[in-house]
């Protein structure tokens, strides 16, 4: 069965390209790795691991990565993805062992694959965030079932023209799971992601604390899933 290739935009694409798309971990120190400094770190992480890979065609050829959907900095993922080409069909557990042996601290390899999706069929992601406030947990856990009762949850938002809205963001919050023990609070969150309307899950907690003056002692979030529509894994 031929491969299905997804062609990027202003990409050339040429009869000996084969597309792939991995799946890494971003976690730990690698969480404070910028998109800039990532896109340098897998360029180098793919010279280093000697694939045969794809350059983009032009005046200015160069190594071409793709990544669907960004993560925000200080986040750590289970599902980051990246596109990139080769110029051999190179088995995907070949890939998979020769890139995750030159990925720096806190990033791991997971799989490679074909791209099937096209990164426009993104619609959420799934967040679990962590929370330890200057309130116990028990009662953060009954201030956020309060947050989530109110019928609007509004915030600024600035427009491309510089100026700002007020936007509604309760309806754009999915909790699936909200629990504590005596450390934390523990929310399971599905919010927009890759589409018109994008909703970060930091400034759903800054949205909270503001709301019920806390302040965080500690917060961690990770990314657990990129979702297309029906629900189903973007990768």
């Amino acid at each position: 069965m031929a491969e299905k290739r997804l062609q990027p935009k202003n990409v050339d694409l040429r009869p000996d390209r084969y597309d792939r798309r991995i799946v890494y971990e971003k976690c730990g120190r690698a969480k404070y790795i910028s998109h800039l400094d990532l896109m340098r770190a897998m360029q180098r992480a793919i010279k280093r691991a000697k694939l045969p890979i794809w350059y983009t065609q032009g005046f200015n050829p160069h190594i071409y990565i793709m990544f669907p959907l960004t993560l925000s900095l200080g986040f750590e993922s289970k599902v980051e993805v990246m596109d990139f080409a080769l110029l051999e069909d190179m088995p995907f557990d070949e890939v998979t062992k020769a890139l995750d042996a030159q990925m720096p601290e806190g990033m791991k390899i997971v799989s490679c694959g074909l791209p099937i999706h096209s990164h426009t069929e993104i619609i959420h992601a799934e967040y679990k965030i962590k929370l330890a406030a200057d309130r116990s947990p028990a009662e953060c856990e009954t201030l956020f079932k309060d947050f989530l009762s109110k019928d609007k949850i509004e915030i600024e938002k600035r427009t491309k023209k510089k100026t700002v809205n007020l936007v509604d963001i309760r309806p754009s919050i999915n909790v699936t799971e909200l629990k504590c023990d005596d450390k934390y609070l523990y929310i399971t969150v599905v919010l927009p992601a890759g589409g018109s309307f994008n909703l970060n899950a930091n400034v759903v907690i800054e949205t909270f604390l503001g709301m019920y003056e806390l302040t965080a002692d500690e917060l961690c979030i990770e990314r657990t899933k990129i979702l297309l529509a029906d629900g189903e894994d973007f990768y």
